[in-house]
């Protein structure tokens, strides 16, 4: 099955919306206590061709573009957050660094792979001593056969507990400047040397596979390093850029759905004889929640419009950082209000409107996962004064 016509993409949308407010819900329950995704998940995951999504055609998969890709982020991720972290990283992260950097004959042996979770990787920069970007302690030394030694250490870095190979980012040239210290291997999980460490139970996003990862002396072939030696920061930069407003179309879904449960309950909710949705106040609530839920939509839409036109445009970063950061606020304040209207029922885990209690949890996430608000304030802020305080907007 190659592109889908409108009508498909509509019935594929309907699809996966069913998908995770039922078989996904139903499995959610003991996810939540043994923190681990069942398989019958990845089967339906395939059924639902969750993995061909995105990929593009020349290697088995729909090759659906940015817009209709985040439209199906947005529906998947009105479920629970583990599995929208499993959805949002096999349409972006999983495949494309290796799509984009790889070598011809790395994407001849391992694309294919992708399309039914064959392999499945893993994006490992984060480290607990050093951060997400140019002060990384993992080293990566060339041997004298041009291989590479690596050794240090990762940190919360997900789907460990099922995934083939590692996006691993090492520092190559300790002496270089913050731009070049850094390379980028795409490094398979049974490589000896490679080591997977416990981390603590997630306060939300359960079944994720968070942990720890340990690199002694571990020999990697030469042929999985990404693009040139010391471009790791640049592989980092533009994989992250395209992938933050993923987790902007994430809180879209969340967003949406924590909107529609408020409407239910607040439409069920009596006091004083009349249902509290008529209440002034609730109203309030409301239009508040449903004005940054548009205006993020919209963001988002509008920086596909901008990356179908241009992968690598000028405004990429500055908006996708933008999508992201403003999408932090959306679900902060949504998540808020959903709450307040809810009351002390919202509170339980058990709730006949909706998971409330664990939206409120996983949407906690967001603060953090690739790059934390002041991140993406650090990018927007560059940008904006690089270009004089423009942004462009195509027709």
């Amino acid at each position: 099955m190659g592109k889908l016509n409108g009508q498909e993409l509509q019935a594929h949308l309907k699809a996966l919306r069913a998908f995770v407010e039922g078989p996904c819900e139903d499995m959610q329950a003991d996810i939540e206590v043994t923190n681990k995704f069942p398989q019958k998940f990845y089967d339906l995951c395939n059924e639902h061709s969750i993995y061909r999504m995105s990929l593009p055609e020349e290697y088995g998969g729909w090759g659906l573009n940015e817009l209709e890709v985040l439209k199906c982020q947005e529906e998947f991720s009105r479920g629970p957050g583990g599995m929208r972290m499993h959805m949002h990283f096999a349409q972006d992260l999983n495949w494309r660094p290796l799509y984009d950097f790889g070598s011809d004959e790395l994407k001849a042996e391992l694309m294919p792979l992708f399309q039914d979770k064959s392999i499945f990787s893993a994006w490992c920069l984060t480290e607990a001593t050093g951060g997400t970007g140019a002060d990384l302690h993992t080293t990566a030394v060339k041997d004298e056969n041009g291989d590479y030694i690596l050794n240090g250490e990762k940190w919360l870095i997900s789907f460990t507990d099922m995934n083939t190979h590692s996006y691993i980012h090492a520092v190559t040239d300790p002496a270089a400047d913050p731009d070049h210290r850094l390379s980028t291997f795409y490094v398979p999980v049974d490589t000896p040397g490679y080591e997977v460490t416990p981390m603590p139970h997630m306060m939300g996003c359960r079944g994720a596979g968070h942990t720890g990862l340990k690199f002694t002396n571990m020999k990697v072939d030469k042929k999985y390093l990404l693009g040139e030696e010391g471009q790791g920061m640049e592989i980092a930069m533009h994989s992250l850029a395209v992938s933050r407003v993923h987790i902007a179309a994430s809180n879209l879904g969340m967003a949406q759905r924590m909107l529609e449960i408020s409407l239910a309950r607040a439409a069920d909710r009596i006091t004083f004889g009349k249902p509290i949705i008529t209440r002034q106040a609730i109203k309030m609530k409301i239009a508040n929640m449903q004005m940054y839920i548009h205006a993020l939509r919209t963001m988002v839409y509008d920086f596909c419009k901008d990356y179908l036109h241009e992968p690598n445009g000028a405004y990429i970063a500055e908006k996708a950082a933008c999508c992201k950061l403003f999408s932090i606020d959306t679900t902060r304040l949504v998540s808020d209000e959903m709450m307040e209207i809810f009351g002390g029922d919202g509170y339980f885990e058990d709730n006949p409107f909706g998971p409330v209690e664990r939206l409120y949890r996983d949407c906690r996430a967001m603060w953090l996962e690739e790059g934390a608000p002041t991140v993406q304030r650090i990018t927007i802020a560059r940008d904006c004064i690089l270009h004089g305080g423009v942004l462009e907007y195509l027709d």
